[in-house]
């Protein structure tokens, strides 16, 4: 029985040729060391003008101002967006942006957001302005604050508020928490 199989081996490897190469080629590129050494420059290199509170300015959302704004996070509820967007969740805090530079604003709102998370507040509100200008073009603050929160890791949506808390000029933003100890959460 042995004979057969070596006799089908065989037959299965004609026309097979040996390799005499004993290395595999990985594909592998061997490393440039000059842009290795770049690289490595650069990535330890700290940019004056990088903010360091994650709030990005490189691609701003360009929005009217009389647009109405709506987000949520992967997630979220439709019922929880809904009641944020009927004012029906009580905002606990609130800010004011008017008149502000972006790069103020920013720093305000991160601090005021730090400040909100630290103490466990649900909802809080932003009144960023409509800035209805002059030369058309959109409002710069409302743009900005549309964008940042929605990078913000602990913003879960928003809504543009109703007329009586700032119209289109302003925002219930949703904040998650970490349930503090002993704490109820009501019935939502």
């Amino acid at each position: 029985m042995e004979e057969d199989d070596f006799a089908l081996f065989a037959r299965e490897m004609q026309g097979v040729r040996r390799i005499r190469v004993d290395q595999a080629d990985t594909g592998k590129q061997k490393t440039d060391r000059k842009n290795f050494e770049l690289a490595r420059k650069r990535a330890v290199h700290v940019d004056e003008e990088l903010k360091m509170d994650g709030l990005s300015d490189q691609y701003v959302l360009d929005v009217g101002p009389e647009d109405f704004l709506l987000w949520g996070r992967d997630g979220v509820q439709s019922s929880q967006l809904r009641r944020l967007k009927a004012g029906q969740i009580l905002f606990e805090g609130s800010i004011d942006l008017h008149g502000m530079t972006v790069d103020r604003a920013r720093s305000e709102l991160w601090a005021f957001l730090a400040e909100a998370v630290k103490l466990e507040v649900r909802c809080v509100r932003v009144t960023h302005g409509k800035a209805n200008r002059l030369d058309g073009r959109k409002p710069m603050l409302k743009s900005h604050v549309n964008t940042w929160l929605r990078q913000h890791d602990r913003v879960l949506g928003f809504s543009s508020c109703q007329p009586k808390h700032g119209g289109t000029g302003a925002l219930y933003v949703l904040l998650k928490r970490n349930m503090l100890e002993g704490r109820d959460e009501g019935v939502f």
